[in-house]
């Protein structure tokens, strides 16, 4: 018999939670599941990317403050055995009902460490409820124990899931790619990608970059947010001609392909799914050393190092060496593919819905 599945997200953007929504609906085996998504919106790039087969509930309705009511009329109608909620804040309201629907089961996947990301208390409020969920989906370590110790959550509801890499995915982007016109062959390429917020530590890039004037490195910053317009002033006033940013683009691994390195500047994460594809891409990755599982990815010297970013000096010092690292491409991808392809992960949620 099939399980009824509703996967909860605000919409389908290139984010790493929508990402990971559109590939376990694509993914799941058909003659056991039946999926749908449920959005706030109907838009984002990944809407492209979904299946056929994988209906769209439309609530139409732009503010999460108001999703509540009808996704809590979705439930009730359409009586699924299976609701995953894939957003933090959507996760935190819907905890509050759960009890209304004892015949399903409810999943909730953080996509940061909590603690660190919730700081309003009205958010974090509900987490005292958050025990009524049948299962938590923690993306690491570092989220798993921070949901335990600082929330309360029971252990026999945590269970780790790393995010997974689509390697197909994103070897047919690849073959696609041409080198980017902004890439100068004069000068080492440094990629770093996210949203512009405060969260992804971009101002400490700059910062670090602002020790780099003088050496033949560019560094190209890939994402949009409302700290745009902060960065770009501080980019004028540091004086850093030798770093642009392109924005957000639909094919990042065109960037990632022909890149010396990739940067992750974040203050925390949840398992950040770009430092996947960067290593997928074959590329040697500088990461600081943050909260969200970052050391569960990086294999120190083998597909990429972990330092401090607020020593600005020392981590300027990194990329130095590091951009003139004769990485080897194909052990960076092996050491990616080994632990988190598609098929690995995929099989853990699968297994998670299924026992349920």
């Amino acid at each position: 018999m099939k399980k009824s599945i509703i996967f909860i997200l605000p919409d389908l953007e290139t984010g790493g939670a929508e990402r990971i929504v559109t590939t376990i609906a694509n993914h799941l085996p058909r003659d056991r599941f039946s999926p749908s998504i449920l959005l706030l919106r109907k838009e984002g790039a990944y809407l492209d990317f979904l299946k056929s087969d994988v209906e769209i509930i439309d609530i139409q309705t732009p503010r999460i403050r108001n999703s509540l009511k009808p996704i809590l009329l979705e439930i009730k109608r359409r009586k699924p055995d299976i609701v995953f909620s894939g957003f933090g804040e959507v996760n935190a309201y819907l905890s509050l009902f759960i009890r209304l629907f004892p015949k399903t089961k409810f999943i909730a996947r953080e996509t940061n460490v909590v603690s660190q990301h919730v700081t309003r208390k009205e958010i974090r409020f509900f987490y005292k409820f958050y025990n009524g969920y049948d299962r938590i989906i923690a993306q690491s370590d570092d989220m798993q124990h921070d949901l335990g110790k600082n929330f309360g959550i029971k252990k026999k509801k945590l269970v780790k899931i790393n995010n997974p890499v689509d390697i197909s995915f994103i070897e047919e982007k690849l073959n696609e790619s041409e080198r980017p016109i902004e890439f100068s062959h004069q000068h080492k390429n440094v990629v770093a990608i996210g949203n512009l917020s405060a969260r992804k530590g971009f101002d400490n890039l700059l910062k670090v970059f602002s020790r780099l004037k003088n050496q033949n490195i560019l560094l190209h910053i890939l994402g949009d947010g409302k700290d745009k317009e902060m960065l770009l002033q501080m980019k004028e006033m540091l004086g850093l001609e030798h770093v642009v940013f392109h924005g957000k683009k639909s094919n990042p691994y065109q960037y990632l392909k022909y890149a010396d390195l990739f940067i992750l500047s974040s203050r925390y994460e949840g398992f950040p799914n770009v430092l996947l594809e960067a290593g997928a891409c074959g590329i040697y990755s500088l990461a600081n050393n943050c909260p969200g599982g970052i050391d569960e990815i990086i294999l120190d010297q083998i597909n990429g190092e972990i330092a401090n970013i607020e020593d600005y000096d020392a981590f300027a010092e990194k990329i130095k060496h590091a951009v003139h690292k004769n990485s080897n491409k194909e052990n960076i991808k092996e050491s990616i593919k080994n632990r988190f392809s598609k098929d690995i992960i995929l099989q853990k949620y699968e297994d998670l819905l299924w026992d349920l």
